[in-house]
């Protein structure tokens, strides 16, 4: 299967601080990767720096083989790559179908009806809240606004930056199930940056686990779930 992303020896830094050093890692088209770590392991980093939020050091960014390292954000969105940050970034004061209609803005194809029906159709607990603040979500409901608005950019890869960060065990697992029905239906290239390592190795292919801005450990899921030394020295469990 082709890579649809490839990092190729990125590194990012703020000022002498070195977050990323020399990381490289592919995502095949339809894949399910998870980028794990502990905190301050370059994860977060990783995902700014893929879509222009962060200016890369050195190394390569390639979308279906493009280079997209020096775009700027608003044009790494035109390329098919959306960003769902950590907290999901849903604005509390408009309403849900306001949030969702944001994240059609820079298309020139105006089908914003058709693909907020697909979105919805995925999200279903959206579709009676459409007229209520986005303040009046619940954590679960917010993260599926955060992915949906996403999606109405009709991305070919969405990237995902702790989308169980203060969610309760049930709805983070109800997410990861979530994300994975959505990839084998539409067949969506989804990376998903997580700390509960478990849970999203359950739900992915495969992993990358960074330390220290370094990629410590790659394989397929089941593989990093089974390596005792790996899951004791960098996952925590």
């Amino acid at each position: 299967m082709s890579a649809l992303l490839e990092v190729e020896d990125l590194t990012a830094s703020y000022g002498a601080i070195r977050a990323l050093d020399g990381v490289s890692f592919t995502v095949p088209e339809r894949g399910f990767r998870a980028i794990l770590g502990a905190n301050g392991a370059g994860k977060t980093t990783l995902l700014r720096t893929i879509t222009g939020l962060h200016r890369a050091g050195s190394g390569r960014v390639l979308l279906d083989g493009e280079d997209i390292t020096r775009l700027p954000a608003d044009r790494v969105i035109t390329r098919g790559l959306a960003h769902v940050p950590e907290g999901g970034g849903v604005i509390t004061e408009l309403t849900v179908e306001e949030n969702l209609r944001l994240g059609a803005l820079w298309r020139t194809s105006r089908r914003d009806r058709a693909t907020e029906a697909e979105v919805l159709e995925l999200f279903p607990p959206l579709v009676e809240r459409l007229g209520r603040s986005a303040g009046t979500l619940s954590g679960g409901e917010r993260q599926m606004l955060a992915i949906g608005r996403a999606l109405m950019a009709r991305p070919r890869i969405l990237l995902l930056d702790e989308p169980s960060l203060g969610l309760a065990p049930l709805v983070t697992k109800q997410i990861f199930t979530l994300l994975r029905d959505l990839r084998e239906r539409t067949g969506l290239t989804v990376v998903l940056v997580e700390q509960n390592a478990a849970g999203a190795l359950a739900a992915t292919d495969s992993g990358v686990v960074l330390n220290q801005g370094r990629v410590a450990a790659e394989g397929d899921s089941d593989e990093l779930l089974s390596d005792d030394r790996t899951r004791h020295a960098y996952l925590g469990f």
